[in-house]
């Protein structure tokens, strides 16, 4: 397959999230979105931008109604809709509606509206391209996920699950985000599954919103907690006359060392004693939080196994659809926030990401204190282009501060040194006619 000098270029991107009640209107990386559209404007190539999904939080407006939240979006982000304008003279703008922006599908206002900024509104689920002699297949993925399906696309009236959980949870979130220590409940839209959401109100509560005294007098009982109960245990051992050695040996250590050791032989009495006291008060408890646990579970209210597992739904949607149509080189798609690119069938699945923060998980070194989740940037723009040996698929990646910096304090980091992520966008592919070569996915 030869590449033609002039071959359309297609640059990608979704789940951009923009607007929404009081504090998640504010759009962090608005600059970087208006530069990258700058740089559009003055391309050379014969590109297309599609935007895949979710360029606008619409369920997150819970006090405007229908196309007047357009109104809202041009007063809020005057210079994003200009640029718009100014992109979209030099290159064709296409946008697809998502479930956050079901709307668009649903009121042929917004196209008309959307016209004006030269920006093509399709009323669809997908769409299709060509790159030089296959396809590329798009589509935002939320009619693949059952808490987000429409069952008649394009409704206004059909509300799924996860429009009650936008506008009863992340719109409330958006409202009372001000009240925190810190300014970070409006992120839980960035959490993503949204099975992981308690543990993160947790984290966050622990590391943020908790009293300073009481979170730094619970930290060791927490962190030493595996060895308290050791240590409780051989307490307990040495009082009943059985075996004496271990606490008389310790005893003896921490003698010599005086004042300090007469402080760490106080933390560890301390610890021990409360160790014992939950040790004691945990043989009941453990069975019933241990079926409590099982009933959870099988709700999928907490993240398991069986819960997160979300690329599997598209990469079984994108084998089925390269069988039936292989001219198809490429499935698009969004929604879950994930970067990815990674070889599935005769074709590669690419997921386009988000450009709202993301959230990695990192469990602490030891104890049993709350994981800490890491924040990051991770803005994409997915480049596809036919070249001399096929379909060249890759992430540019576009640069922004690491918000860590300021978000994770420095208990988050001691307690998880070492783990500390470093998310990379997945490398460049190329969709051969015969073969395709290898892929890697991303850091979780």
């Amino acid at each position: 397959m030869a590449a033609d000098a002039d071959d359309p270029v297609y640059y990608v991107i979704s789940d951009l999230h923009i607007g929404g009640d009081e504090q998640l209107g504010e759009v962090d990386f608005l600059q970087e979105l208006l530069d990258f559209l700058e740089r559009l404007a003055t391309t050379e190539e014969d590109a297309e931008l599609v935007i895949n999904g979710d360029a606008f939080g619409l369920w997150e407006f819970t006090e405007v109604d229908g196309p007047a939240k357009f109104d809202v979006l041009t007063e809020r982000y005057p210079k994003l809709f200009e640029q718009l304008r100014e992109t979209g003279e030099s290159i064709p703008i296409t946008l697809l509606p998502g479930n956050h922006d079901n709307e668009l599908a649903a009121y042929d206002e917004y196209a008309e509206r959307l016209a004006a900024y030269n920006v093509d509104l399709v009323q669809a689920e997908s769409i299709t391209r060509p790159v030089g002699e296959r396809t590329i297949y798009f589509e935002h993925g939320h009619q693949r996920d059952p808490n987000n399906r429409f069952e008649d696309f394009g409704n206004p009236y059909e509300t799924p699950m996860g429009y009650y959980y936008n506008t009863n949870v992340t719109s409330r979130a958006g409202r009372l985000s001000e009240r925190g220590r810190f300014n970070w409940l409006k992120d839980v839209q960035a959490v993503t599954p949204t099975e992981r959401v308690p543990r993160w109100l947790l984290s966050k509560y622990f590391y943020r919103e908790m009293n300073p005294l009481l979170r730094y007098a619970a930290i060791p009982i927490l962190l030493l907690l595996n060895i308290s109960v050791l240590l409780a245990v051989l307490a307990g051992l040495d009082v009943a006359g059985v075996w004496t050695m271990p606490v008389e040996t310790v005893d003896a250590a921490l003698a010599r060392l005086g004042l300090v050791g007469e402080a760490v032989h106080f933390l560890l009495v301390v610890n021990a004693a409360i160790a014992g006291v939950l040790v004691l008060a945990g043989i009941p408890l453990y069975f019933v939080l241990r079926d409590v646990g099982k009933t959870v579970d099988r709700f999928g209210v907490f993240e398991t196994d069986l819960t997160v597992d979300p690329d599997e739904p598209y990469a079984a949607a994108a084998r089925e659809l390269f069988a039936e149509r292989p001219e198809t080189a490429v499935f698009c798609y969004g929604h879950t926030h994930r970067p990815l690119l990674k070889e599935v069938g005769d074709g590669v699945l690419v997921n386009t990401g988000t450009w709202l923060k993301r959230l990695h998980r990192r469990d602490v070194v030891a104890g049993i204190l709350p994981p800490v989740f890491y924040p990051s940037y991770q803005l994409c723009a997915v480049r596809i282009a036919a070249e001399s040996d096929g379909v060249a698929v890759e992430f540019e990646q576009i640069e922004k501060d690491d918000p860590s910096a300021d978000e994770i304090t420095r208990t988050e980091r001691l307690l998880t040194l070492g783990r500390a992520p470093t998310p990379t966008p997945p490398d460049r592919t190329v969709v051969g006619d015969a073969d395709l070569e290898s892929t890697s996915e991303p850091d979780e």
